[in-house]
């Protein structure tokens, strides 16, 4: 008898069926909704290159701009330098007496003292442009990245 008991039980035991349709659909909605995801965030990545890269040219140009500034600069000291060298020395070539050329000796080497840090103040305003003028473009560019973050 427990046989057929068993048999019986058996007979009314019920599986829960499978619908694989359901379990397809959530597996699209799921992969669709991962590709939307990727989508995006590609997109996000792409932007952010895309203004990193306008970001580095501008600054590229920046700096060769201002290296240009600065050869200039630096050709013009070099040029009074080398005029006033000339001009020192065809002073010395006139002079009449020793004390002419201590006295010609000791005015050259005070303008030149003057020369010198007059030429140093330009470079340094000069260098301190250049170095805001470049890293402005990466500086605002790093500003807006971390604002987005923020956003985020």
């Amino acid at each position: 008898m427990s046989r057929t008991k068993t048999a019986e039980t058996i007979e009314n035991v019920e599986f829960p069926s499978f619908d694989a349709s359901k379990a397809t659909d959530q597996i699209r909605a799921f992969a669709e909704k991962g590709v939307e995801q990727s989508k995006e965030a590609y997109a996000k990545l792409k932007t952010g290159a895309e203004e990193t890269q306008k970001a580095l040219e501008s600054t590229y140009e920046t700096a060769k701009s201002v290296s240009s500034d600065l050869s200039l600069k630096t050709i013009a000291a070099l040029r009074a330098n080398a005029e006033a060298g000339f001009s020192h020395f065809e002073a010395l070539i006139g002079a009449k007496s020793l004390s002419e050329v201590v006295e010609l000796q000791t005015a050259f080497l005070r303008k030149r003292v003057e020369m010198t840090v007059e030429q140093a103040k330009d470079f340094q305003a000069v260098a301190a442009k250049a170095a805001e003028d470049v890293s402005k473009p990466i500086q605002t560019a790093f500003e807006k990245a971390v604002k987005e973050i923020k956003i985020a």
